[in-house]
């Protein structure tokens, strides 16, 4: 026993890189324990709003008493099987926390820190009273080294830009978040990708008009370190709703569109007002599941057969990426996605289109690596004077992979139609 206990105090664990961008992958290594030892590979981290998240895989050692967490299976945890990035996206909040919680990073300045650490035996709980073996903190950033953030509040928009390092000019995005006001963490890893992205904050009650957009536009077209021709817009939930409906704007000439959990019902020819207007019109075909959680894919169905409650997306003229998770519980994003490839079939314009449909995803498609959500809390004014239960739907593994695979496909798309195409 005294020697297995001291072979213990020599285990070492390594993670590389230890400070990286959030999709970045890591790879894990606990090295110079015994052979065939049970150990548990626990991820921590504490969250803005001050709340805990926790991942954990059960591990044996091989015999040379070591676990490299790229090729060794978890046994059992939050994630099982070979899951090299499984300690961060399958955190979840630890037991006890507040209901409804989702991962946010607000300030993109400052990295997420997750703590790893080595636990003696298959544990699943109780951590924080025992033994730690080895520890070592691991930084995530959404800012790359030399990417600026700069405050934009010009004729009326408001928004934060996030400019590549290096003096550009760079290929522009104009990023439209679903609901929660300013969202950066999305624009800032985008930046960090060698594109000019201005995350827009477009839900206050005085920026309901279209111009709006326009306005928006031209300010990132007009900034000097912007291709001012090599422009895309990219949208979740609502956000992809409002990059559909430039269509029919004559200043807004993006090179592509990419839309993650989109409808094209709306009214067309509306504000962005009737828009969520129409929403609240129709919560009746909304309903509250088992655990008391809104499910909304209902609100815009059935699909209208009537254009002016639709985008024409047969007018479109640039690529369209979409993004569709096919357990979406908020939206019909699966039955849009049809409709909208029906309608460009007809139209003769379906070359644009691309679909990337994902069995057992939800709504929340986000960066890769970020925990999932199926269910939180959430706030709309309009629905209710207070927050609510939500469900966005998906699967933990299902949906951590697709948003992998979706993040992967979603920068080649932006590269190849922003970066590549001819002017």
């Amino acid at each position: 026993m005294g020697g297995r206990m001291r072979n213990l105090w020599h285990l070492l664990l390594s993670v590389q890189p230890s400070r990286a961008l959030v999709d970045e992958k890591f790879s894990v290594r606990v090295q110079n324990a015994l052979p065939a030892q049970w150990l548990t590979v626990h991820a921590l981290l504490h969250s803005e709003d001050g709340d805990d998240w926790e991942a954990f895989g059960h591990y044996v050692t091989d015999a040379g008493g070591d676990v490299n967490v790229t090729k060794d299976p978890s046994l059992g945890g939050t994630y099982v099987g070979v899951e090299p990035m499984g300690l961060l996206w399958s955190q979840r909040p630890v037991p006890g926390s507040r209901p409804g919680l989702r991962f946010t990073k607000r300030d993109v300045q400052t990295p997420t820190q997750v703590r790893l650490s080595v636990y003696q035996g298959h544990q699943s709980e109780g951590f924080m009273d025992r033994a730690v073996l080895a520890s070592v903190m691991v930084e995530r950033w959404y800012m790359a080294p030399g990417v600026r953030r700069v405050n934009i509040t010009e004729g009326g928009v408001t928004g934060t830009l996030f400019l590549p390092p290096g003096p550009g000019p760079f290929p522009g995005l104009l990023d439209l978040w679903g609901g929660g006001g300013l969202v950066e963490y999305r624009s800032a890893l985008l930046a960090s990708h060698g594109f000019a992205s201005l995350t827009l904050n477009y839900l206050k009650p005085v920026q309901v008009k279209n111009e709006y957009f326009e306005d928006a536009y031209r300010v990132l077209q007009q900034h000097s370190q912007v291709c001012r021709r090599r422009i895309g817009l990219v949208g979740l939930s609502s956000g992809s709703s409002m990059a559909l409906r430039t269509i029919y704007s004559n200043v807004i000439q993006p090179r592509c569109l990419v839309c993650l959990s989109a409808t094209h019902v709306q009214p067309v020819g509306g504000t962005i007002a009737d828009f969520f207007y129409k929403i609240e019109e129709n919560l009746k075909k909304s309903h509250y599941n088992e655990e008391n959680q809104l499910i909304g894919r209902n609100v815009l169905l059935p699909m209208p057969t009537d254009t002016s409650k639709k985008v024409d997306v047969g007018r479109l003229q640039c690529p369209l990426l979409l993004v569709v998770g096919e357990d979406d519980q908020s939206w019909p994003a699966s039955e849009s996605a049809d409709d909208m490839r029906e309608m460009m079939e007809r139209a003769g314009n379906s070359h644009l289109l691309t679909v990337l449909s994902y069995p057992r995803t939800g709504h929340l498609i986000e960066p890769p690596y970020s925990p999932h959500c199926r269910a939180s809390k959430f706030n709309a004014p309009t629905i209710s004077p207070n927050k609510f239960m939500i469900l966005w739907g998906g699967e933990v593994a299902p949906h951590s992979h697709a948003q992998e695979d979706a993040w992967r496909k979603m920068l080649d798309f932006l590269r190849e139609n922003l970066y590549c195409s001819a002017d």
